[in-house]
């Protein structure tokens, strides 16, 4: 592959202005092999520069996955570059494991070709094994990585005004990592730099809750963005809480005394 002519900032990266993600296309570092292609926003590009493991945006499920969390198909990140319009991403990867749900080793197994000239084995491939939704980003809920978005699975589609059980379940993920620390995990990434490192996450979260909350009051159809970087707010501020032996319910009381 072509040597690297410099290094460019997260910041050059220019997101779709409609999803706020970029593409990110997974390439084998040793055989060039390309491997799979996905998506990713700025946390997920953080995460994978952060962690060395290869992390993604499920539009589907509009969560983070780590490629591999649950087949252990893991993807280590050797190198993540940015072209040159700064609008598509490159992963170069070792990969331990298949790259496609299917197990096949990578997604673009299947050739394309003019309707009615397909051969013998192109009609025998069935379906669209990544299914109608998320075709090709490997968000098909298959089981290798069908939970993979564990580390954080707060949901921002809307829905129920107000549920406690997904704050529930998202403490108790919290909490599993805190005494599994599992390698690859970016909250065991988190408890092992510890509160300074947490800290500095939560004000770049607060800061971009507050962006989000402008942009939102000029345009209501961007109150979506402000739900999305809430829940990277609140899921960092309780990382935060179980590293410093906070339980929930010391803040619930402090709200009740001040209500």
């Amino acid at each position: 592959m072509a040597a690297v002519k410099g290094d460019v900032e997260l910041a050059r990266v220019r997101y779709d202005a409609a999803t706020g993600l970029v593409p990110v296309v997974a390439q084998d570092a040793e055989t060039g092999d390309v491997l799979m292609l996905a998506y990713a926003d700025r946390e997920a590009l953080k995460r994978t520069l952060a962690t060395g493991y290869a992390w993604y945006y499920s539009r589907s499920r509009r969560a983070y996955w780590r490629k591999g969390a649950t087949s252990g198909n893991v993807q280590r990140v050797v190198e993540v570059r940015l072209d040159c319009d700064g609008d598509a991403v490159l992963y170069r990867v070792v990969p331990e494991g298949p790259a496609c749900h299917t197990g096949e080793q990578v997604c673009f197994y299947r050739r394309l070709v003019p309707d009615g000239v397909s051969s013998e084995a192109a009609d025998e491939s069935g379906p669209d094994p990544h299914g109608a939704a998320g075709a090709g980003e490997g968000d098909a809920p298959a089981a290798s990585d069908a939970d993979a978005a564990s580390d954080v699975s707060v949901d921002v589609s809307g829905g129920a005004a107000w549920d406690e059980s997904a704050l529930a379940r998202l403490w108790g993920v919290i909490d599993s990592r805190y005494r599994e620390r599992p390698d690859g995990s970016y909250t065991t990434y988190l408890f092992t730099h510890g509160a300074e490192r947490m800290g500095k996450k939560i004000g770049e979260e607060a800061v971009e809750v507050a962006l989000a909350g402008v942009k939102a009051e000029r345009d209501a159809a961007a109150k979506a963005e402000v739900a999305s970087e809430s829940a990277d707010l609140l899921y960092h501020l309780l990382v935060l809480w179980r590293h410093v032996g906070v339980q929930p319910a010391d803040v619930w009381q402090v709200l009740e005394k001040r209500a």
